[in-house]
């Protein structure tokens, strides 16, 4: 038997000999290149990176006002109060003329909004230290149905219905980036709701920042949904029935298109569709109701496939603040821009601005307090602002201790009335198509009386959730509410749309 120092010995003598030899050693582990594979442990950051944005800037702002009954709710209100103007002069010993007043009568039913989760055993199980996916599930289904019902209060649509849209008017011209290949256009369009132009141009086949892919779009018609409980829903998607076709001759290489139509109440966006007559297919979606053609149409829906018939409004909606300012009878501020884009006052302002605001003041004596805009509409407003006389009106602060960092860029956060004096604060909305600014109120005329709110959220049942009873191995939750939206004071609020 040998001891331990003779074993430990040749085994040294060994190690020594190997080396010698120039044979290296061979390493039982070596640091893989992936995270996920060898003998290593994974570093995982608990819980879960929530990177979704919930931006609900209306529903967070709307009052919301309980109480709600039976099917619907009824509002009135006088917006006149001398209706023939009758002058208040009279004679000697004689009485006066009579006034009359103006009533215009609202109601709205209840509409039921509402999304739902699941998550499975397993699910649960392997999450165990992890997360809590049963809460996430019901946290992140009230975090979606909250923006899906801003999307509503925004510009849901049940009562204006936008018919059929308006044949398109189309001429050509000459343009050297032109490569249309037939020498006669036929071009069809179809006016878009709020949610039907962003299911088309905005989340389009799913992700939030996904931008128009024209070859995939499809503008939605009728929609039939499958629902959790195996029913279905029918409602229509939000699109106008398609306008007759226009023809125009004389193209091809070398030539552009011009079309366009006049702005259809309830529509944010348009869809165009051209090409040989009867075979248009999807080319352009925009935000004003007008398109340059300057090529063949590159998506794979075709008008024909669209059917006549019109799926602007939904029956599982309530009216939206962008159709209640676009009904007819609304009292609000609704104009037309015919596809051209905002103009200076020359006074370092916004000429249809100043339009806006002595509407506002010149029926109803009243300033709106905030104007809602599209992103890219912020930069285009500021650089229309500065670059037409505001300029001069900057001031630079720079720091003396370190003169050489000048901050750049300049944007435009307020607004000023110049006929009541009133501010307005400039406000990015996530939801808001380029093209259209909304005109807001939330303070009250002084003299309009017996009033609370110029708009408010009235809810039959407020929020709520419901786990289901288990019908099989996994856990099922609904987030629910049920409510509408009261314009109490719709002159109060205003729009601008098909601005290019």
């Amino acid at each position: 038997m040998k001891n331990v120092n003779q074993i430990t010995k040749e085994t040294i003598e060994l190690m020594k000999s190997a080396q010698a030899g120039g044979e290296p050693l061979n390493k039982g582990f070596t640091q893989p290149t992936s995270f996920t594979t060898g003998l290593q442990t994974y570093d995982l950051s608990a819980p879960s990176q929530k990177l979704y944005p919930v931006l609900t800037p209306l529903r967070n702002r709307i009052p919301r006002v309980g109480g709600g009954r039976t099917i619907g709710s009824n509002w009135k209100a006088i917006t006149n109060i001398n209706v023939g103007n009758q002058r208040a002069g009279i004679s000697e010993g004689k009485r006066g003329g009579v006034i009359n007043h103006e009533i215009v009568e609202r109601n709205a039913q209840f509409r039921a909004i509402g999304l739902e989760n699941q998550v499975t055993f397993e699910a649960d199980y392997a999450a165990r230290g992890f997360e809590d996916v049963k809460a996430l599930a019901v946290a992140q289904t009230l975090q979606a149905t909250m923006v899906a019902e801003e999307m509503i209060l925004l510009g849901g649509n049940t009562s204006l219905k936008a018919g059929v849209t308006h044949t398109p008017t189309a001429v050509a011209s000459n343009d050297t980036l032109g490569k249309i290949s037939t020498s006669t256009l036929s071009i069809v369009c179809v006016a878009l709701g709020l949610q039907a132009y962003w299911d088309v141009a905005g989340a389009n086949n799913g992700a939030i920042g996904q931008g128009l892919n024209i070859k995939t779009a499809q503008v939605p018609a009728k929609i039939t949904r499958q629902n959790a409980d195996g029913t279905t829903d029918t409602f229509g998607g939000g699109s106008a029935q398609k306008s007759a076709a226009a023809s125009v001759s004389g193209v091809g290489t070398g030539k552009k298109v011009t079309a366009m139509i006049p702005a259809v109440r309830g529509a944010v966006a348009y869809a165009w569709y051209w090409g040989a007559a009867g075979s248009e297919k999807l080319g352009a979606i925009t935000t004003a109701a007008k398109v340059d053609i300057l090529a063949d149409a590159e998506g794979t829906q075709t008008a024909a496939s669209l059917p006549s018939e019109d799926n602007s409004t939904s029956v599982l909606e309530f009216d939206g603040l962008l159709t209640q300012i676009a009904l007819p009878d609304s009292g609000a501020f609704w104009s037309d821009n015919k596809g051209n884009g905002l103009t200076s006052d020359g006074a370092g302002g916004v000429y249809e601005f100043e339009e806006a605001f002595a509407h506002f003041f010149s029926k109803y004596r009243l300033s709106p307090d905030t104007i809602y805009v599209n992103a890219r509409d912020l930069a285009a407003l500021t650089k229309l602002i500065i670059g037409n006389g505001g300029a001069p009106l900057i001031k630079l602060k720079v720091d003396i201790d370190n003169a050489a960092n000048i901050r750049a860029g300049v944007v435009v956060g307020s607004y000023l009335n110049k006929i009541t004096g009133d501010e307005l604060n400039i406000v990015v909305h996530p939801n808001l198509p380029a093209g259209t600014y909304l005109f807001y109120s939330s303070r009250l005329p002084a003299y309009v009386q017996g009033v609370g709110n110029l708009l408010q959220v009235r809810t039959r049942q407020e929020y709520y959730q419901i786990e289901w009873p288990l019908r099989t191995r996994m856990y099922e939750y609904g987030v629910y509410a049920d409510e509408l939206l009261q314009g109490m004071f719709m002159p109060a609020f205003g729009m601008i749309t098909n601005a290019g």
